[in-house]
């Protein structure tokens, strides 16, 4: 008896970024994003980071690149001042910034 096909895997984007205060007090992210090669490894990174600035956030999306194709990000797991932080990292999926 045929197997069902089971539903197709896309790679995933798993991303951790940290933000910290300009001298005009917005905030900013530091430095590029961090692509992770699995959302354990960007949790376990982004905790890491957390005590160091003032925002730090992991997320992961599904992406199908060759199609142009982006899934709606997930969040990991966010600390510290997330909501410019989250803004942000939902600026970066839609504008399918290539972290490679």
């Amino acid at each position: 008896m045929a197997q069902p096909d089971a539903p197709q895997k896309f790679p995933k984007l798993i991303v951790v970024m940290a933000f910290d205060r300009d001298e005009s007090g917005d905030l900013q992210p530091v430095g590029d994003p961090m692509e992770m090669q699995s959302e354990e490894r960007a949790i376990r990174t982004a905790k890491g980071l957390a005590g160091k600035y003032a925002g730090v956030v992991a997320w992961s999306r599904e992406a199908r690149p060759d199609i142009g194709e982006y899934d709606e990000p997930t969040t990991l797991f966010a600390t510290g001042e997330t909501a410019s932080a989250l803004s942000y990292r939902n600026s970066i999926a839609a504008r399918r910034v290539d972290l490679t």
